[in-house]
């Protein structure tokens, strides 16, 4: 097996690089506060993960996909997170278990 070295020098320093880039898988983030999902629609291509962070300083909250038939995820209390990776494309609608009127949607799209 070969392998490609590229060599840039940086003031001084070397950055040696081999073969393509290695990119990070994709994350993304998606905040609850305020009694909101934010942001309330989040585009993201297929195999990222999501992760939803309880910014609250008092209440819990959950993400359920209720229309996918899927189990709400446990109570999220201040700082707590839940994540999930999407790899088909499509529209994934969800709410918060405790408050139906918090809701949000994950777009899946290459």
């Amino acid at each position: 097996m070969t392998r490609r070295f590229l060599l840039i020098l940086l003031g001084g320093a070397a950055l040696v690089l081999t073969g393509p880039p290695a990119w990070a898988a994709d994350a993304a983030r998606v905040s609850m506060d305020k009694n909101l999902f934010t942001p309330q629609v989040l585009k993201v291509k297929p195999g990222t993960t999501v992760e939803w962070v309880n910014d609250e300083k008092r209440t819990s909250h959950s993400v359920f996909f209720e229309k996918e038939g899927l189990a709400e995820s446990d109570r999220l209390f201040p700082g707590e997170s839940w994540k999930r990776t999407f790899d088909a494309p499509g529209i994934y609608p969800y709410r918060c278990g405790p408050h139906p009127e918090m809701v949000g949607t994950i777009e899946v799209a290459p």
